[in-house]
């Protein structure tokens, strides 16, 4: 297939996937259920400082370890600073966690990041200028406007919301599928190229400890773990995009690399979220 139609396809599909994954989430909750979790001030300090202290600290740490070259350690860098992933929902749904508490979870953490990134990555990295409203915008037009849209038909057509969730559910895992798919192909070289690099490695160090840390920090609480140690893992790549386009457009191996760990990430997360799916039914069943 063509080239240029598959990056038409990865774009659509990524774009239909996150509007069509937040009107599932409000067609199927109300407001009070999504603010709820978050009320809870000890939970919700942790996965701040899980996301925005532990994650960045891991980061460094694989940097340091791996000696990656500049490239690299600027997209890592990148990527350890954006959290709030518009697949928390999905992968939540597969691991059979609190639906709530990652709709709300990715909505504080995205809101978060537009904040954290402008002040915290000129210090990790030289010479980058983060422009606020650029991520903030996304944030606004593909979750934020779908969500609040939603809830509110949920709020004062209930018939209609329940008919028209299992449509967007049912879309949404369409288009992950076709998100998937095109990602893999697309940038089937460019994954192949980081495996000699140290860049595959880092990736893989960077998911399984931005997973452990989220899942044990969370408690005792399976739904609540699966869903924080998910949540940490994958990371924003929409805002991480933005920056890395933005400030290194002549360093093309930072975007490679942002891409391709995001990527990554959904590919062994998804399966990941269905074991520990799996586990919960069988944990509920005894």
């Amino acid at each position: 297939m063509d080239g240029e139609v598959l990056d038409v396809i990865l774009q659509v599909s990524l774009l239909v996937f996150v509007v069509s994954s937040m009107l599932a989430m409000g067609f199927s909750l109300t407001m009070p259920e999504i603010i709820e979790p978050l009320k809870d001030v000890r939970l919700v300090l942790i996965a701040l400082a899980v996301n925005f202290v532990a994650v960045p600290v891991i980061a460094v740490g694989i940097d340091a370890v791996l000696s990656l070259d500049q490239d690299l350690s600027i997209g890592l860098t990148i990527m350890s600073a954006a959290a709030g992933a518009p697949f928390l929902p999905k992968l939540a749904g597969a691991a059979k966690g609190n639906m709530a508490f990652s709709v709300g979870l990715m909505v504080l953490l995205r809101v978060v990041t537009v904040a954290y990134m402008p002040m915290v990555l000129p210090l990790l990295i030289e010479g980058v200028d983060v422009n606020a409203w650029d991520i903030a915008s996304s944030l606004i037009v593909l979750m934020i406007l779908p969500l609040a849209i939603a809830l509110f038909v949920r709020w004062r057509y209930e018939d209609i919301a329940n008919g028209l969730q299992p449509l967007m559910a049912q879309t949404s895992t369409i288009a992950i599928a076709l998100l998937l798919a095109a990602g893999v192909i697309v940038n089937f070289d460019d994954i192949v190229d980081l495996i000699g690099t140290g860049g595959f490695a880092a990736i893989m160090l960077f998911l399984a400890g931005a997973f452990a840390v989220g899942f044990v920090a969370a408690g005792s609480d399976p739904g609540t773990r699966s869903v924080l140690g998910l949540g940490t893992a994958q990371r924003n790549l929409s805002a991480a995009l933005v920056v890395g386009g933005q400030n290194f457009s002549d360093n093309p191996g930072v975007v490679t690399f942002i891409i391709v760990a995001g990527i990554v990430g959904l590919i062994l997360l998804l399966p990941g979220a269905g074991e520990l799916g799996k586990r919960a039914e069988a944990a509920a069943s005894a």
